[in-house]
């Protein structure tokens, strides 16, 4: 049961209870009613609206979630797509830089504070290294 229909019913209640609008009491409870009558009717639009509401932002994020996979494309393909990148400290400056993949296999950088030659010289072997340095390589 809806609030307006228990407020209706609240409504025939008291006329069949003949409940006189002209004492105290039935002045009260005739105004009790119609307030209550006034809330569900504002319940019952407010309800309407929201339903209202609620489907347009549904559309709006379907219409985002279209957007967004044209825009992003696939989460998947872009995480296998992005380079690791490494942090090399210059010898020289001590200034921090950050390198791909791409740059590493280069062998060589000029260092962009203070220009130093960096020359990187890894070994591709997965059992070349013995160290705990985080290179990826299996320890085991």
């Amino acid at each position: 049961m809806t609030i307006t229909e228990k407020v209706a019913y609240l409504k025939g209640l008291a006329a069949g209870l003949k409940i006189s609008e002209e004492s105290d009491e039935g002045k009260l409870f005739t105004s009790i009613i119609d307030t209550l009558e006034d809330m569900a009717l504002s319940i019952s639009d407010m309800e309407d609206s929201f339903e209202e509401l609620s489907g347009q932002v549904d559309e709006i994020d379907d219409d985002l979630g279209v957007l967004e996979e044209e825009f992003y494309g696939d989460e998947d393909d872009d995480e296998d797509d992005k380079d690791t990148l490494y942090e090399v400290e210059c010898p020289s400056c001590g200034d921090k830089i950050c390198l791909d993949e791409s740059m590493l296999e280069e062998g060589e950088i000029d260092c962009p504070n203070c220009g130093e030659k960096l020359e990187f010289d890894f070994d591709d072997e997965e059992d070349g290294c013995d160290c705990e340095c985080g290179c990826g390589h299996d320890h085991d």
